[in-house]
């Protein structure tokens, strides 16, 4: 028998649990000397709790309980802290400072692929305003200090300016939606596209589109604030420039950023969000901000709130040398169709891109202040989410796959291609009556992810059958009903008697970066900005 952990879970060896409790211990120290009062949570919570929190991440394991109630392992603290003080702290005065060490279970990705992570963090609830939201992400960065980090950014924003804008803009409420969704994901190429659609206001879409886009310092807030006030949308400015003269009073200018593109993977906070990065790692430390109306989700008195929440083990990584020294610009390349027209941009971009038309066997290409990571199209989402490569160029059908934290920033309209299903020809009766009685339909295809999308999109119920050649002979020979490709001309399909009967999305290529690269190196926003213009021209 093969006596190994669960997929996405581990053991942590003596040496590594010291190093941890010693963290832990010094942090935990830093918050009590604060007032903050430690506290625990059930690691089960019903699913209607969760949910009522609105927008939450995937989860990796739900269960039911013998009374028939579902339940999920934690995907985060905050929720279960603000269903703690709605339902046993009613009524009682405030303020409240709660600190905890808890494990949270995510759905392993690219940047961690731990399904179980331990969150370090406080919540303060009970007091608003710029002094307590400066209290929060002061104690932030005194705790990745306290945790032996040095050199680290936190990013500054507030999700103020877009509620407002989307709450003001006569726009219908599916676009509005859509458009927090592509904030979400951090998908600017979707932003740009449902800004330009006709029907939406000038002046909402141009500042929903540029919203994103502001960074620096003061001078940002003065640019937001120039952006969105003549359309009465200003909200949460105000408070964001107190609280980012307040730390910068106490000596922190040189660890903030402020940055309106930061979204949580949840979305219940209403005004000061903030995340924490440090050079060369892929993703953020750990994120905070104001939730101000999540107790009365659960029927609580409606009381301010705020907090943060860190991973020791992005931590534990960071210290262990992965936040690398001042390094080349790195691009990951890819190899195939997309090559010759990926060095053609970068070239026009004005990067040296000497030896990429004939590597010969070499890996990466090493030109004075770029390196160029040579990979296939489907590997450069992980290349560039795990902050092996800062940024990087593939399909959109490879970033739909992969599914990586990264941020989409251009579409570079070449490589056009699109997804299709189809069957042999005259075959559609047949395929009707195989769903009718078996209430599902085989399909084969190279692309898992693309194809559940597509029919979880039409609410029909699939068997997916993964292969990595060949998938026409699926339907062919009766292994399949139908098959999902990609197709430029539709040669195939026709020389193998296959026919489309519907279209599930079109790829183009598209230039993205890891989180941490498009807010802590200026280079790969210039060289967005570059791409993006040469393209308009």
């Amino acid at each position: 028998m093969n006596y190994v952990t669960p997929a996405g879970l581990r053991d942590v060896m003596p040496e590594e649990a010291l190093q941890r409790e010693q963290i832990n211990s010094r942090v935990q120290a830093l918050f009590s000397e604060h007032g903050y009062a430690p506290i625990e949570t059930p690691s089960l919570e019903r699913m209607d709790v969760l949910r009522a929190a609105g927008r939450i991440p995937s989860l990796p394991f739900k269960l039911f309980d013998a009374s028939g109630d579902l339940l999920a392992l934690r995907p985060d603290v905050t929720m279960q802290v603000a269903r703690m003080c709605a339902t046993r702290l009613r009524g009682q005065a405030g303020p409240f400072r709660f600190r905890y060490t808890q494990r949270v279970f995510r759905e392993a990705d690219q940047q961690a692929a731990s399904r179980e992570l331990t969150q370090i963090g406080l919540e303060c609830l009970g007091i608003e305003g710029p002094q307590v939201d400066a209290e929060i992400v002061g104690l932030f960065a005194s705790a990745l200090r306290s945790a032996g980090l040095n050199e680290f950014k936190i990013a500054l924003g507030t999700v103020g300016v877009l509620r407002a804008l989307l709450e003001t803009c006569p726009a219908d409420g599916a676009w509005k939606n859509q458009v927090l969704e592509a904030y979400h994901a951090s998908d600017f190429i979707e932003l740009d596209r449902l800004t330009s659609l006709p029907e939406v206001p000038t002046a909402f879409a141009r500042a929903i589109a540029q919203l994103p886009f502001i960074r620096g310092g003061r001078d940002a807030i003065e640019r937001a604030r120039q952006l969105a006030e003549p359309l009465g949308c200003a909200r949460g400015l105000a408070d964001l420039a107190s609280t980012f003269d307040i730390l910068c009073e106490q000596g922190m200018e040189d660890a903030l950023l402020i940055d309106f593109s930061i979204m949580s993977s949840f979305d219940y906070y209403t005004g000061i969000v903030f995340e924490a990065y440090v050079p060369g790692m892929g993703a953020s430390l750990g994120s905070g901000g104001r939730y101000d109306g999540m107790l009365a989700s659960y029927d609580g008195d409606s009381l301010p709130a705020g907090g943060f929440a860190f991973y020791l083990e992005q931590v534990m990584a960071a210290l262990a040398g992965q936040a690398g020294a001042s390094r080349p610009l790195r691009i990951a390349v890819p190899k195939g169709s997309l090559n010759a027209d990926t060095i053609r941009v970068l070239a026009q971009a004005g990067l040296d891109t000497s030896g990429l038309e004939d590597p010969g066997r070499q890996l990466i290409i090493s030109n004075p202040g770029v390196d160029y990571i040579i990979v296939r199209p489907t590997d450069a989402p992980v290349f560039v989410a795990m902050g092996a490569a800062d940024c990087g160029i593939c399909g959109r059908d490879s970033l739909v796959e992969a599914s990586p934290d990264v941020v989409e920033l251009v579409d570079l309209q070449y490589g056009a291609c699109k997804f299709v299903v189809a069957q042999p020809k005259g075959a559609t009766p047949a395929v009707q009556e195989r769903y009718r009685k078996l209430g599902s339909i085989r399909v084969t295809t190279k692309y898992p992810n693309i194809t559940k999308a597509y029919y979880d999109r039409i609410g029909q119920q699939v068997e997916i059958v993964r292969l990595h050649g060949n998938i026409e002979l699926g339907p062919l020979i009766g292994m399949s009903d139908r098959i999902v490709d990609i197709t430029a001309t539709g040669t195939t399909l026709r020389e193998n008697n296959l026919e489309v009967v519907d279209d599930v999305m079109e790829s183009t290529a598209r230039f993205f970066a890891n989180p941490c690269a498009f807010r802590m190196d200026e280079r790969v926003l210039r060289l967005a900005t570059t791409l993006k213009t040469n393209i308009a021209e």
